[in-house]
């Protein structure tokens, strides 16, 4: 069937893209495979990522539908087209369905797209992954692809204003190889493995990172631990509890 929204959308974002000309740098696009179905798994640093995860699969001719949280889908701009372009919507309070959305588009070889940590990281860090992931790819016996973006922030993020000025801002994709999900394994195990893998990831991509901070009032977008003056993981916790 013909992706009547989905291809132009991308078309549309390349645009874009080229008009605040951001460097973009993606490496391992090979490890998502050309045919059948896969679980795209990705850190989650601001609202544009999935744009960028969706990216990293176009060289291998691959559509990603992603699952997102159902209060986009409602949305009078983006809810008819995050339809149009088939992605799952997610109910937080009736997970169930949409788990059976994308274990039947994984079934029919489709590539899901989620993001683990279920909400953007405040602190830039790795936050604690959900199982889901990894249940639905032992479920549907497909592997995981670990994937991760960094730069991403600094467009669009919670708690700033979006950024689309022609600032030329880098964003560095890298895409890993497979993770298997064996049925017999514990789904736990399966997540903790596969945390580890996004972790070296975004490890990379910051080492990657062609820019720095140009001076004090620019280190919003760097964790603390890269000495930044983004919040720690405690730090948010806190002010989340409060």
């Amino acid at each position: 069937m013909a992706e009547l929204v989905y291809r132009p959308v991308i078309g549309a974002a390349l645009t874009l893209f080229k008009a605040l000309d951001l460097k973009i740098d993606c490496q391992g696009s090979e490890n998502i495979p050309r045919s059948g179905g896969a679980v795209l798994v990705s850190n989650h640093i601001g609202y544009l990522d999935f744009v960028f995860n969706g990216l990293a699969a176009r060289p291998q001719q691959r559509l990603v539908r992603f699952m997102a949280k159902e209060s986009v889908f409602r949305h009078k701009v983006s809810g008819p087209l995050m339809r149009a372009m088939k992605h799952i919507p997610v109910d937080r309070k009736q997970g169930e369905h949409a788990y059976a959305h994308a274990l039947d588009s994984l079934r029919s070889g489709e590539i899901i797209g989620v993001f683990p940590e279920a909400t953007i990281s405040q602190s830039f860090t790795l936050k604690s992954f959900k199982s889901g992931a990894a249940r639905l790819a032992q479920e549907a016996g497909v592997p995981i692809i670990p994937m991760a973006v960094w730069g991403t922030q600094r467009l669009w993020t919670k708690g700033r204003p979006r950024n689309f000025k022609r600032d030329h801002i880098p964003i560095t994709i890298r895409v890993g190889e497979a993770v298997e999900a064996p049925r017999d394994q514990y789904a736990g195990a399966i997540t903790r493995r596969l945390r580890d893998r996004v972790q070296e990831l975004l490890e990379a991509a910051q080492r990657a990172y062609p820019v720095r901070p140009k001076g004090p009032d620019d280190t919003w977008w760097l964790p603390a631990h890269l000495g930044g003056t983004a919040p720690t993981p405690a730090e948010v916790k806190a002010a989340e509890a409060h």
